[in-house]
């Protein structure tokens, strides 16, 4: 798992926030459930969580949604903010086994099946628990409607974290030179 928090994860990290923000208010698809959304941002925040590690993630997500929430009604919902930023410090688990193979150009099967697992574990965790449960304290939401909605985002959100992210995580990695390809003419 990938702790370290050096300037090139800082910078990766702002970035991050700052592109989750822009597609997190410009880019979303309405479900039939109200409040709830298709939102592209999470894929992005899951390839960060996947390349920098689980505090990078957490901060982009948890940052892009707090300021998305703050510019476009006043004040954030922290529970969701909350939430968005769990699934993003779950996904990011799978770092120490995803991002050396993605640096290295590799993006395989199973480097792609261990992120598609840890993402919908982390918005099965957010979307299922943290959402509802948090709406429930702190907002005393009505029970039926928070985990209508739980379950709408979770779906909604696994599927373009694993979707999103998995083509991100695959393109990054195209873009890195793996050990040994270079030779000596």
């Amino acid at each position: 798992m990938n702790l370290k928090f050096d300037t090139k994860t800082i910078v990766a990290t702002g970035l991050g926030a700052a592109v989750f923000l822009v597609l997190f208010m410009y880019v979303k698809i309405p479900s039939p459930v109200p409040e709830t959304n298709l939102q592209i941002a999470y894929g992005v925040s899951s390839f960060f969580a996947a390349v920098f590690g689980p505090l990078a993630g957490f901060l982009v997500a948890f940052v892009g949604h707090a300021l998305n929430d703050f510019i476009s009604y006043g004040s954030p919902w922290w529970s969701w903010v909350f939430a968005s930023g769990a699934s993003a410090l779950i996904t990011g688990l799978c770092s120490g086994k995803v991002a050396p193979a993605v640096e290295s150009g590799e993006c395989g099967r199973k480097e792609l099946i261990q992120f598609a697992v840890y993402a919908i574990i982390g918005n099965a965790v957010a979307w299922l628990l943290v959402a509802p449960i948090l709406d429930i304290v702190m907002y005393a939401e009505p029970v039926n409607t928070v985990f209508l909605q739980g379950v709408t985002a979770f779906v909604i959100d696994a599927i373009v974290s694993v979707v999103v992210g998995g083509i991100l995580l695959k393109a990054y990695a195209s873009t890195k030179t793996g050990q040994g390809t270079l030779s000596k003419e």
